[in-house]
């Protein structure tokens, strides 16, 4: 081979967890989100325990000239600076520490947690915790504990507590006491769960000469799975590595955005990713969308001369810092946040896709700083934007070429108007004629819940403040988050309920739960309608509001004149028509 980019080397789950301890190895896991489930952990353990497989340990050498205050935990490091990072195991590494040396860990809400594991040193079995384990004096509660009386000499006697509450939990069930067989399985098998640190894992060190392309590409040849590296976190285990401050301040604000709290970043369209804020700072400060440049930025790249040096590398973190400061202002943040409302999406439940809301706001902040458009009109083209992007799923096929083309288009822009110009013009080419009459009438032909279609009609009830069918309640009212309680005051209803079409020989529910089919209506309203079908209850409330009341609420709600005396699929082929002309009045209210 050309040049020696790694080496394979036999690596004890011990030193591995110790040179993670004093900082030689780079491992931020335990201040991020960690996703493994327990009984995952747990099957770690057993795994090494009878000496199976569990897979490569991949480290990346840090180039020297990086520096670094802290890689995981609070304790001071031997070493300033890593000399490696994971780049495949961060996962295992973590599960190992938190299991075995009892540290806590972040779940998926950012809120500290820890793993406890059990063991049952007769049976030879893995558990994780509970009360009727902890109750059972069988059971180490918490394999943190062995490790933890071997460090401090003190195992023999960790040995003798075990055997005595064993012993008096089996008095009290009038069973034998302990034979000197069952105490000497016990000390083997308390010893053999210490020599799980002496597992050896085979381990590959890539060299600091390594360019990125070709760490992916190592990793992707050894996984099993030939899956290709996680970028994220990847670009994560750089960022917690070089600079532990934006590393902090990134996971500190997607704490706070699930966490109601005023003056946070807390907000009801989505939960942030640190993925999120990496994506949105080096749009920002980059004009970039690939994720495989974040990385090769920080690690020094300069992406127009491929030149790379410690240098740039400190000029990128420069720029990396203050696009990041601007993405995390809250003042930025929750103005944008609240054009999604005025646009008709009134939660996150609704906006199908994240790239929405991230590149979204990478335009809004162009919009205020790079090109200075004032307030009140860039906050009208930006919710244009959102209500288009969310509806017509601009971003769904390859998100990052579409936003590397706009960003490509963008770098001939220079004022204010063009940039305006620039929105309104790619809005109008995606909301044509065809899009209103062909386009979304098709894509309302599903059966989705989850379909942008749907929730892109919704939005336009709320941006024309539309009163539910039969109602005179707004239906975006009811639907701001914890506006219901734990009830909710309003259903998505059947038009033509489902049992009634099954009843006429309806059984499919692609068929059955048809977009088209649905409206939103009150608790009571819903109650009242039950399995009628149109021609029972249509009459009954056509009387209760009076014909024009009636007809107008039809006419909000798309629902076609005569519903009552049409047959089902004729139903669907008017009422989505009908739909989209409700989509395209709300984008004219949008532009007003």
């Amino acid at each position: 081979m050309a040049k020696d980019i790694y080496k394979s080397i036999q690596r004890s789950v011990g030193d591995l967890l110790r040179d993670v301890e004093i900082g030689r190895i780079g491992l931020p896991d335990l201040q991020r989100q960690f996703v493994w489930r327990d009984n995952k952990v747990r099957d770690l353990l057993d795994s090494i325990f009878k000496g199976f497989p569990i897979g490569y340990i991949i480290l990346w050498s840090s180039p020297e000239e990086y520096e670094n205050t802290k890689t995981i935990g609070s304790n001071e490091k031997t070493f300033k600076k890593p000399d490696d990072l994971v780049i495949d195991g961060q996962q295992r590494l973590t599960s190992l520490l938190a299991a075995i040396k009892g540290l806590k860990v972040k779940d998926k809400n950012f809120r500290e947690r820890r793993i406890r594991i059990c063991f049952n040193p007769l049976e030879t079995r893995f558990e994780v915790w509970s009360q009727a384990f902890e109750r059972d004096a069988n059971w180490v509660s918490d394999i943190s504990t062995v490790f933890k009386a071997h460090e401090e000499f003190s195992l023999p006697d960790f040995r003798e507590d075990f055997f005595e509450k064993l012993n008096a939990s089996r008095t009290k069930k009038e069973q034998e006491p302990l034979s000197r067989m069952e105490k000497s399985q016990i000390e083997n098998n308390l010893n053999e769960l210490i020599n799980i640190t002496k597992y050896n894992l085979p381990t590959l060190q890539i060299t600091t000469f390594a360019d990125e392309e070709e760490v992916s590409d190592i990793f992707k040849r050894v996984n099993s799975g030939g899956q290709k590296l996680n970028e994220n976190n990847f670009i994560e285990t750089l960022i917690a590595v070089y600079d532990t401050a934006i590393y902090d301040k990134i996971h500190a604000f997607c704490e706070d955005s699930r966490i109601p709290k005023n003056g946070s970043a807390y907000n009801n369209i989505m939960s942030v990713s640190p993925q999120h804020l990496i994506r949105m700072a080096v749009g920002l400060g980059f004009r970039r969308a690939r994720m495989k440049y974040a990385y090769m930025l920080l690690r020094g790249r300069n992406l127009d001369s491929g030149e790379t040096s410690a240098a740039i590398r400190e000029e990128n973190m420069d720029k990396f810092r203050k696009a990041l400061d601007t993405v995390l202002d809250l003042n930025n943040w929750h103005s944008f946040l609240n054009l999604f409302g005025e646009a008709g999406y009134m939660n996150g439940g609704y906006v199908a896709s994240t790239y929405v809301v991230i590149y979204g706001y990478v335009l809004y902040l162009l919009g205020k700083y790079t090109y200075g458009v004032d307030a009140m009109t860039l906050r009208k083209v930006i919710k244009q934007w959102i209500f288009m992007s969310a509806i017509t799923s601009f971003y769904s096929t390859s998100p990052e070429s579409t936003v590397e083309k706009q960003f490509a288009d963008l770098r001939s822009i220079s004022s204010a108007e063009e940039f305006v110009e620039y929105i309104i013009k790619s809005i109008e080419t995606a909301f044509t004629d065809d899009f209103f009459n062909v386009n979304l009438p098709n894509s309302l032909y599903s059966s989705s819940s989850n379909s942008p279609s749907w929730f892109g009609y919704i939005a336009s009830l709320n941006v024309l403040g539309t009163p539910m069918w039969l109602s005179n309640s707004p239906l975006a009212n009811l639907l701001v988050v914890g506006a219901s309680g734990t009830k909710n005051a309003i259903d998505k209803h059947h038009i033509f309920p489902k049992n009634y079409l099954t009843s006429i020989g309806i059984k499919d529910d692609r068929d059955r739960n048809q977009i088209a089919n649905f409206t939103f209506l009150d608790y009571n309203t819903n109650i009242d309608i039950s399995d009628n079908p149109p021609i029972e209850y249509v009459g009954r409330y056509r009387e209760k509001l009076g014909e024009d009341a009636f007809r107008k609420s039809c006419e909000q709600n798309a629902i076609p004149e005569g519903l009552e005396n049409m047959e089902y699929s004729e139903f669907l082929e008017q009422r989505r028509r009908l739909m989209s002309g409700i989509v395209r009045k709300a984008y004219e209210r949008l532009k007003q």
